[in-house]
């Protein structure tokens, strides 16, 4: 999958596109992603990645990065031996870009 573009609430990946948080997988596009609370990355938010258990994460905390993740988030990636990545989301969407193909998954949050 190839993010062909992203601006402020507005992503295209593949040639589609999404104006509402999303998950990008290897094998598919998980849309309308939201958080039990907006702008707070917790666990729970994330637990089918966290069983995925992909090589990379890499989580787009919005355009200005106003999103913010639990450290307990990081505390389980570190335990299981996820790489990860968090960052404002337009150089969250540069760096999936440059990974490319392989079990990468990428979490953006499309605003603020």
């Amino acid at each position: 999958m190839r993010i062909e573009s992203y601006q402020f609430g507005r992503i295209t990946v593949d040639g589609k596109t999404y104006h509402s948080d999303i998950i990008i997988y290897p094998d598919r596009i998980v849309s309308s992603w939201w958080r039990g609370e907006g702008h707070y990355l917790k666990k729970v938010d994330i637990e089918e990645i966290l069983k995925m258990e992909p090589e990379v994460l890499i989580i787009g905390t919005g355009y200005s990065g106003v999103m913010k993740v639990d450290p307990e988030v990081l505390v389980e990636l570190k335990r299981i031996g996820i790489a990860y990545h968090i960052l404002p989301t337009p150089e969250a969407v540069k760096l999936f870009n440059q990974l490319g193909e392989g079990k990468v998954v990428a979490a953006l949050h499309l605003t603020c």
